[in-house]
């Protein structure tokens, strides 16, 4: 997954008037697939957004008050684009780890307000210079991110559980689950999209004990990525 973070100045809501917006966009090129046609979108790629988009919002992971800037009259509005560059299945899991990635990594920048009221970007080389008018906010920070969500998609077949199927076993597999925990093992989430085997109790349980061994593993390989990204 390549996954990529733009920031536009908005006017927020009139019931938000404190609060900025996030739009996620689940993008398959061809490249991802031979089964995925130039011209033609994947019939996933929506589910998948809809998905996303749902989860990160229902975690509570995003603090929408921090993409503020001047209360009902300007926010940051971000967009997250998610590009598959390999479909090899469980798609949910790697896009929904990238965004949290991203999202881990993105930077607000200073903004100031200009004699016309409108929200300009204060470059680094006015950073040490005196402003006309005081910065918005006065450095570069992160988003603060809580509950983190972290997803593990199953396949169930008769008695056996297999998780984080191929593209290969889920085109020959019919039912998927998948589960969203917080990184405090919590559910966040239980997705089941048809299928002809029924999600028993039992099998609900192994599916989130399965998930909860996984958080652990996706946590790891998170904060080495995020360290990796890293620049002075």
């Amino acid at each position: 997954m390549l996954a990529a973070i733009k920031m536009e100045v908005m006017t927020p809501s009139t019931e938000s008037p404190d609060e900025g917006c996030i739009a996620i966009d689940f993008h398959m090129p061809p490249i991802c697939s031979p089964i995925v046609r130039p011209g033609r979108p994947a019939e996933a790629a929506p589910v998948i957004s809809k998905q996303l988009s749902d989860t990160i919002s229902s975690s509570g992971m995003i603090n929408l008050k921090e993409l503020s800037l001047v209360s009902g009259k300007a926010a940051w509005m971000a967009y997250l684009d998610i590009y598959c560059l390999d479909a090899d299945g469980a798609l949910f899991d790697a896009a929904l780890l990238s965004a949290v990635a991203a999202f881990s990594h993105l930077q607000i920048p200073i903004v100031s307000l200009n004699d016309d009221g409108k929200i300009v970007l204060v470059l680094e080389e006015d950073e040490g210079a005196k402003l006309e008018k005081e910065p918005v906010n006065k450095e570069k920070r992160k988003l603060t991110l809580s509950s983190i969500p972290f997803s593990l998609t199953c396949i169930l077949h008769k008695n056996y559980i297999l998780a984080d199927p191929t593209a290969e076993e889920e085109s020959i597999m019919e039912t998927l689950v998948t589960v969203v925990l917080d990184s405090s093992a919590r559910l966040v989430s239980f997705y089941k999209p048809g299928g002809s085997v029924f999600a028993y109790t039992s099998a609900v349980k192994d599916c989130v004990a399965l998930t909860r061994q996984r958080v652990k593993e996706l946590q790891e390989i998170l904060d080495e990525a995020i360290s990796g990204m890293e620049t002075d």
